[in-house]
């Protein structure tokens, strides 16, 4: 552990020397070479590091104001696989941003994708980095109001292998889902932790 008794004025500059992208599948990976500026002055030595490159993603919390219903989707996650109890997920709707788009468009999209329902009045909820030392995800969630009232179904695209479940579920029974760690994923319990203290701050 290093100790300085002298605080110098923080210098921001930053290089990366050299990088390639070492794999590239479904999801990139980049080694990348960089030195960044010390805090205690001087630059740091070389460093060298392996980045996940899978683009930036659009969280929508979608809510019926009308009857205080939150729509939650149900699928199946690989990254869930030693969960003791089994990997399908119960989420936030979300899909990854697409070249040229913009976070607000997805939003709309993924919510009549993956819940076949249409929102409106979108307000930026929460703005995120994901993983900011192994990944450059960027997470934008959104708050948006929609008619829930006949909701309900499996959708998803077929090309892209997704079959979800859609639950629509009382806002109260999706913050004790979050407090009962039912929902387990970041971007939800982001979503939902923002989505209560919004509904505490709605009733005054």
């Amino acid at each position: 552990m290093k100790k300085s008794e002298t605080a110098l004025k923080a210098s921001r500059d930053w290089k990366i020397e050299s990088s390639d992208i070492v794999y590239s599948g479904f999801y990139k990976l980049e080694k990348l070479f960089f030195k960044h500026a010390l805090f205690n002055g001087g630059q740091s030595e070389l460093i060298d590091r392996e980045q996940f490159i899978r683009g930036n993603v659009v969280g929508v919390l979608a809510h019926d104001p009308k009857l205080d219903k939150i729509a939650l989707v149900e699928q199946f996650r690989i990254g869930a696989r030693n969960r003791a109890e089994h990997p399908w997920l119960i989420e936030i709707i979300a899909g990854m941003i697409e070249p040229g788009e913009q976070p607000q468009e997805v939003a709309v999209r993924e919510a009549y994708e993956e819940a076949g329902i249409r929102i409106t009045n979108l307000t930026e909820a929460v703005h995120y980095l994901a993983s900011p030392g192994a990944s450059t995800e960027e997470v934008y969630v959104y708050y948006a109001e929609a008619d829930l009232s006949e909701a309900g179904g499996v959708y998803g695209l077929d090309e892209e292998g997704e079959d979800i479940l859609l639950h629509i579920v009382d806002s109260d029974e999706a913050i004790k889902m979050l407090e009962q760690g039912t929902i387990c994923n970041a971007l939800s319990i982001i979503a939902l932790q923002w989505f209560r203290h919004f509904r505490i701050s709605q009733s005054h």
